[in-house]
């Protein structure tokens, strides 16, 4: 497992597991994060992303992106 972050641009990947405290794990369900769904990394710079999830394009930045493993 990786963190989202370092995923290559274009390439989709499963999320497998989503760490941080519970208030940071439902901003990124909400988000569309979750265990088993699927992450498009659309472009990275400096770390910061802006991810495909579930039909939509969302930016987050490098440490959010951290919590995210793929």
């Amino acid at each position: 497992m990786i963190p989202l972050c370092y995923a290559n641009p274009g390439e989709e990947s499963v999320i497998r597991k989503i760490g941080g405290s519970p208030e940071v794990k439902k901003h990124l369900e909400n988000l569309g994060f979750v265990p088993g769904g699927t992450a498009t990394v659309i472009t990275s710079l400096n770390g910061n992303v802006i991810v495909k999830v579930k039909e939509s394009r969302v930016a987050i930045d490098e440490e959010m992106a951290r919590k995210i493993m793929i």
